[in-house]
């Protein structure tokens, strides 16, 4: 619709004339009209995050059942699968492949007045479209993906869109605050978890003062949130495991487990930049399809031998591990569901690894604890500090992963226990590498956005 953005300002002019003005001294009025377009952004942020998150839910009940009634299709559907998602990416929206949050940061860098045009290619609207639909395709093939990065680049677009909407003379908060409060609303609507969102502004996304910005975070959050919860109810992410607390020589298992799983988290990070990398090898088109298609298809030897439990996003696992643990989780499961991982997200597709890390490390947590004999009673505690310690590997966010896990839970009990294990996990990953996988792709997407600055409209614009 042309007119979209003239409609749009008109309604803004009456609000700020009828409703606004009459009522408020100058300095709330301005605050108010800053903050109007972000309270919608994230209106539209919550219902986009439950619709993505049905449409998920969806694509992965249909992978799971393919795989259980007709096994040998794993030998057809994921490679069909990984090569329609990497095409849509390569074809319309090559900034959407991947996890998402690099994306933003790389975005948020660029705000600038000199470059801010090139976030375009970063986070557009068609970006978004792009990312659900080949986010969904991957999952409908067995992808071994999450939604919660995505959902961070589709609310950060969102919130782009909105702020490029409004009329000349409107009092804007800048490009680089709204791009920030974007990721914020889209962490907290994807997990229902609002400290979450904040933590993970403050810890990932930006090295600007908290001052600058924190009323337009803390309002987006929660509205984002709340209205999520219009659709889904008060949910936690994972429920209420039953926590056992830990004493003697569990607390040293705490570190144990904290020190392992950390470690696995900087191991994989490394894996993706490496295949990464070996993958620019390819450069025709026949190579980089051959390179899709065998990572759908060594997936799909993957799902046919282990099952549903080698597909889709892990939180069914986590769930299982959490509440119905018959302590016999095989010890293969953890090097299946890392290569699964591995190979979903360097096919090229749209896909995170929150959640992913998050069952990754739930698994290999749950096997320590078998070396070590523990009663499964005992386990989720050491269950909840190994999903904390791996995500920590991967992202080097200790305290976002800890109260992540805090929020999904409500186990406030283990607080400590959580945030203890993450800062063990952050600094035992420093010693593979001192970068997160985020900083690396982020600095990626900055020379891909660089040298792409004069592409043809058809890749940039909204």
């Amino acid at each position: 619709m042309p007119d979209s953005p003239s409609r749009y300002a008109r309604i803004l002019a009456w609000l700020d004339q009828h409703v606004i003005r009459p009522f408020y001294t100058d300095r709330v009025r301005r605050l108010i009209l800053q903050s109007f377009p972000f309270w919608i952004a994230s209106i539209l942020t919550g219902v986009v995050a439950v619709g993505y998150e049905k449409l998920f839910g969806w694509a992965e009940q249909v992978s799971f059942s393919w795989l259980g009634r007709t096994p040998w299709l794993a030998f057809v559907l994921p490679p069909l699968a990984f090569g329609a998602s990497w095409l849509l990416v390569r074809q319309w929206a090559p900034a959407a492949r991947g996890s998402g949050i690099p994306q933003v940061m790389a975005g948020i860098e660029l705000s600038n007045p000199g470059q801010h045009h090139r976030t375009a290619y970063l986070l557009s609207l068609r970006v978004a479209i792009v990312k659900v639909l080949s986010s969904v395709v991957l999952l409908l093939g067995g992808g071994v993906i999450g939604r919660e990065g995505p959902t961070i680049q589709i609310s950060a677009a969102i919130f782009r869109a909105i702020n490029k909407l409004q009329p000349a003379g409107w009092p804007q908060l800048s490009r680089q605050i709204a791009l920030v409060t974007g990721g914020a609303a889209g962490l907290a609507a994807a997990f229902n978890t609002p400290l979450g969102g904040i933590v993970f502004v403050v810890e990932e996304l930006t090295q600007m003062h908290m001052a600058r910005f924190r009323m337009a975070v803390f309002t987006a959050v929660i509205i984002a949130g709340l209205t999520a919860q219009t659709f889904l109810g008060p949910y936690l992410y994972l429920g209420f495991p039953k926590i056992v607390p830990v004493a003697g020589w569990g607390q040293l298992l705490v570190v144990v487990i904290a020190l392992v799983c950390g470690l696995a988290g900087a191991a994989f990070a490394k894996t993706l930049l490496w295949l990464g990398r070996y993958r620019q090898r390819f450069t025709t088109l026949a190579a980089q399809a051959s390179w899709v298609l065998g990572c759908g298809l060594l997936l799909g030897c993957l799902a046919y031998l282990v099952g549903s439990e080698g597909v889709g996003t892990g939180k069914p696992i986590i769930n299982r591990l959490l509440f119905q643990n018959d302590g016999q989780t095989p010890w293969y499961l953890f090097p299946v569901r890392f290569a699964g991982m591995a190979l979903s997200y360097s096919s090229g597709g749209a896909g995170g690894v929150f959640a992913t890390s998050l069952s990754a490390g739930a698994i290999l947590g749950d096997g320590i604890c078998q070396v070590f004999d523990v009663a499964v009673p005992d386990r989720n505690l050491l269950i909840l500090v190994s999903m904390v310690s791996f995500l920590t590997g991967v992202v080097r966010s200790p305290f976002t992963a800890a109260i992540l896990v805090l929020e999904m839970t409500d186990r406030h009990s283990a607080i400590f226990q959580l945030l203890i294990s993450g800062l063990l996990a952050q600094g035992v990953a420093s010693i593979i590498d001192k970068h997160s996988l985020y900083e690396h792709l982020k600095a990626g997407f900055i020379r891909e956005t660089s040298e792409l600055a004069q592409s043809p409209p058809s890749r940039t614009a909204d």
